[in-house]
């Protein structure tokens, strides 16, 4: 070391390292958009939207919820519940799910108004008269809207009042749409992800890693269900990891007895996995109840300092009823306990103070008791301080491995615990870096292992007030 004349100071890292704290709870939705109806609609490719305006500008709009999840998740999210960001994939690839109409027969009226059975017309339509005598001229004959697919005849033109003509056109059609669009993977030749395999894209592209996932995608297909909760548990080859949200079909489990064995019979037992049954509606629109979950769990997770220590259950649903094989069904406080703590399956009930969500545990209950699985905010608590730890000490990865970074790591993640304990969201915890579980070969090959503890709050999901007559008050009578 030089010397210089003069008072010197140097600087010393920190030993104790700020955690990497992350917006916790962010659903990821993939299905489809109407972005056939749109410009520059995004196709295959994870979009984080912060607000309604960005996503719609993405994805586009559509009532249609059932054909169209996206827009379901969009409207759900920033209009029903007011949550962001949302991280969403639409796998509709209007290049690739379109249909031909070779001749359909559409008649002006009395408003000089015809509409195509398909909106979203994808090339310019080819419009003849019933005879093919004639071919019809957009601008001079009729103007014509591709997003909803009506025609508008113009007096100047042509075309006579109240007249039929054929119309040729190709349409984006979401129907053609598959479980293996949904699935995904990566092509081989230029290793482009699609559908499921773009969660692994979400942290390298926003530095934020989605803690739901949800596929809304029709009826519940057991091999979307487990490639998905596969997928959802091993984001970026397992450094991360989401539950995987689940409609069951209410069509084929049409009663909530009938539940239990429909969750058995498809093998529905996976801790990753929140099961819920039934969808709701609100001023007459059905959504699936997997959309409002998600959207719910991130709101309760912002209103706690992005910790996702609570559970959804009994808070309130944005709906005015469950829809059941496209009933309204009412369930009584013991039909939905049966659900929840004997089955294991989210529902929604209406029993005191609204309609609320209804159940904490996830899809491995009752065949899994242990607490860290079978209750839903286990899984969100060990994926949450899983993914900070990751964050915050991947800066320390490569580094020469010496007692002085050891004990900082120690150190600073007890800090880290003790916060989180002070403020409630955990009832304790504690790092240790123990001998007996670091052995030589180990060490030698480069491999350290700390043991984290900590206990999170379970749902206070049982209350018993004892009641009992005391004859002793009597004495008050002459008193």
């Amino acid at each position: 070391m030089s010397l210089t004349h003069g008072v010197t100071v140097t600087e010393q890292a920190t030993a104790i390292f700020s955690p990497v704290t992350s917006e916790a709870s962010i659903p990821f939705f993939i299905g489809c958009a109407p972005v056939h109806k749109i410009s520059g609609g995004s196709v295959n490719k994870a979009e984080l939207c912060y607000t309604y305006a960005e996503a719609v500008a993405l994805f586009g709009v559509a009532d249609d919820f059932e054909t169209f999840g996206i827009s379901e998740a969009i409207y759900t999210a920033f209009k029903l519940y007011g949550i962001a960001p949302i991280i969403c994939v639409n796998v509709f690839d209007p290049a690739v799910h379109r249909t031909t109409v070779a001749a359909e027969t559409i008649t002006f009226g009395a408003d000089n108004k015809a509409t195509l059975a398909h909106d979203g017309v994808l090339e310019i339509p080819v419009v003849t008269s019933t005879d093919d005598a004639t071919t019809y001229v957009a601008g001079t004959d009729y103007t014509f809207a591709a997003s909803t697919g009506v025609f508008t005849r113009l007096t100047t033109g042509s075309i006579i009042t109240g007249a039929s003509v054929k119309v040729a056109y190709v349409y984006g059609d979401p129907t053609l749409v598959t479980k293996d669009d949904i699935i995904g993977g990566i092509d081989v030749d230029t290793g482009a992800k699609t559908g499921l395999s773009l969660l692994d894209t979400c942290y390298p592209r926003f530095g934020l890693v989605p803690e739901t996932v949800v596929v809304p995608f029709g009826s519940l297909d057991t091999e979307v269900v487990t490639v998905a909760t596969t997928a959802a548990t091993n984001i970026n080859g397992g450094m991360f990891k989401a539950v995987h949200i689940v409609d069951l079909d209410d069509t084929v489990a049409t009663k909530y007895s009938a539940v239990n064995e429909y969750k058995n019979l498809n093998n529905l037992t996976d801790p990753e996995q929140i099961l819920c049954w039934g969808k709701l509606a609100l001023s007459d629109t059905v959504y699936r109840q997997s959309t409002h979950l998600a959207c719910l769990i991130q709101s309760i997770t912002a209103d706690n300092g992005g910790v996702p220590y609570e559970s959804p259950s009994n808070k309130s649903y944005q709906c005015d009823a469950l829809i059941v094989n496209g009933k309204e069904v009412l369930l009584g406080p013991d039909e939905a306990d049966y659900l929840t703590t004997t089955v294991g399956v989210v529902t929604a009930l209406n029993i005191v103070g609204g309609w609320k969500c209804w159940g904490n545990r996830t899809a491995a209950y009752p065949s899994n008791t242990d607490v860290k699985d079978c209750f839903i905010v286990g899984r969100q608590m060990f994926h949450w301080i899983s993914k900070e730890i990751v964050l915050t000490y991947w800066q320390k990865l490569d580094k020469p491995m010496s007692k002085r970074l050891i004990e900082a790591m120690v150190i600073s993640l007890n800090v880290r615990l003790n916060g989180l304990t002070s403020r409630q969201y955990i009832l304790g915890g504690r790092v240790e870096f123990n001998s007996d579980e670091n052995p030589v070969t180990d060490l030698i090959n480069g491999a350290v292992l700390f043991h984290v503890y900590f206990s999170f709050p379970v749902p206070n999901e049982s209350m018993t007030f004892m009641l009992e007559y005391d004859a002793n008050y009597l004495s008050t009578l002459f008193t």
